[in-house]
């Protein structure tokens, strides 16, 4: 679907008088009447634009290419409600170029091929360029990125882009490369206030005219709940607003109880296949690998909240017992395997306290990565050196002809040894005395560590004294 651009989006200078005012005071009454209050308060210009400062503030590189109508193709990669497509628009308002904007929950490459041609043919007709801008670019499938980027190369179109997923995983890499990447960051609770002030003070878009008041506990509430994203903020304050009746003075004081209801609860920002997911269990296994329980406990209390699922949280805990607590603990695999079991059996809720525990256990057990670096390196010389044969001493003779071609020839049985230890080499001939394992001092694997290393002097003393 093209959305056609209204003359008010044109430049000012641009614009006849007359039709400017007409369309400027049909603006405002639409918006009055019809938009939600985010819409209505979105920024004209860059002074009212929040937030951002890292690459729309005065002076940076983007701030100078968008008032200098300059602008290359580029992708803007932020949080909900942190201003991307608010950028866009203000792009819009600025630029001489003719400018498209389409959603790509809506368009298709019908759609994107028409207003390809039809930027080809303003170009070539009257100079003029297109700016294509896609929302939700994330949300185009591969054929219709395809679509795009031809015309990208060749200038026929200037393409932004604006999604909430990492465009590393979600863009196609020539579109990618042809384009600089913006990351923009979700607001802070300074800039969300700032934003819900100027709503509360404008009496032209925001809800001054309605002579909305809101108490301190109850906007602090609304700041902090919003949790960066400005549409959430000026979403709860037009509901609590309007669900507020005026007092005798004609005031509608807004409680913090209203606030609260308007909100109802916080909506983390959680995607089960997207970057935060990633990242969130990316921080909760560095948590415990850390040995800090409590950073573990508050990622674990964000991925449970968000609705993520227990098993997946379960089998990395599984795996990080094996490869980070290791030998230094070998209970802990026993206690992961024990959480899992019992989220399964139990489900969830109630499945989260067995997590809990492997969590804190894991985060407080000592650390040893020995098993999984031994395995690495013993990985790295199967892959490089000789398959060869399985030394004769450690092949079974199950067979009359395999005991007489020397198979378990020279083999010692622990068990007949002192200590139940018998000295020999277990490893091909080219690999001989080669050491994977090397433990650590931590928890029991420092009995571990004594033991072999008495092991290895016994058979150390074995060759030198002639022994097989």
């Amino acid at each position: 679907m093209q959305y056609e651009v209204n003359p008010q989006m044109a430049p000012r200078a641009l614009r006849p008088k007359k039709m400017a005012d007409l369309f400027e005071s049909q603006r405002k009454r639409t918006l009055s009447r019809d938009a939600p209050l985010a819409a209505r308060m979105r920024p004209r210009t860059f002074d009212e634009f929040v937030g951002q400062e890292h690459i729309v503030g005065p002076g940076r590189v983007l701030r100078r290419s968008i008032e200098a109508d300059q602008l290359p193709s580029l992708i803007l990669w932020g949080p909900p409600g942190s201003g991307k497509t608010t950028l866009a628009y203000l792009i819009a308002s600025v630029t001489r170029s003719h400018f498209d904007p389409v959603s790509a929950v809506t368009a298709g490459v019908a759609d994107l091929r028409r207003i390809i041609e039809e930027a080809r043919e303003r170009l070539g007709m009257h100079g003029q360029r297109t700016i294509l801008f896609v929302d939700e670019i994330h949300r185009f499938t591969k054929a219709q990125q395809d679509v795009i980027l031809p015309h990208v190369e060749d200038g026929t179109v200037i393409f932004i882009g604006a999604t909430t997923e990492n465009p590393s995983f979600e863009v196609i890499a020539p579109l990618l490369s042809r384009c600089r990447v913006f990351a923009l960051k979700a607001l802070t609770d300074e800039d969300v206030r700032s934003i819900v002030q100027r709503a509360l003070g404008d009496g032209e878009r925001g809800t001054a005219s309605f002579l909305v008041e809101m108490a301190e506990d109850a906007l602090q509430h609304l700041v902090v709940m919003a949790n960066g994203d400005a549409r959430v903020a000026l979403n709860a304050l037009e509901l609590a607003a309007s669900a507020t009746g005026p007092d005798p003075s004609g005031v509608r004081r807004v409680p913090l109880d209203t606030v609260e209801d308007a909100l109802q609860q916080r909506f983390l920002l959680y995607d089960k296949a997207g970057d935060q997911h990633y990242d969130t269990i990316s921080a909760f296994i560095k948590s415990v690998r850390g040995s800090d329980p409590d950073a573990a406990i508050y990622w674990l209390g964000r991925m449970i909240e968000a609705g993520e699922d227990p098993m997946f949280i379960a089998r990395r805990l599984l795996i990080l017992a094996a490869e980070d607590v290791g030998m230094a603990d070998p209970h802990a695999l026993s206690v992961a395997v024990a959480a899992q079991q019992a989220v399964h059996f139990i489900g969830m809720p109630e499945g989260a306290i067995p997590l809990a525990e492997a969590t804190v256990y894991l985060a407080t057990a000592p650390k040893s990565n020995s098993a999984y670096v031994a395995l690495d390196k013993a990985m790295e010389d199967v892959r490089r050196t000789r398959n060869e044969p399985v030394p004769m001493h450690l092949r079974n003779p199950v067979t009359p002809l395999m005991k007489e071609m020397g198979y378990g020839k020279e083999y010692k049985y622990a068990h007949s040894y002192p200590g139940h230890f018998a000295p020999m080499e277990n490893l091909p001939p080219s690999l001989e005395g080669r050491r994977y394992y090397q433990p650590s001092d931590q928890g029991y694997e420092g009995i571990v560590s004594q033991r072999l290393r008495e092991w290895w002097a016994g058979r150390k003393g074995e060759k030198e004294g002639g022994g097989g």
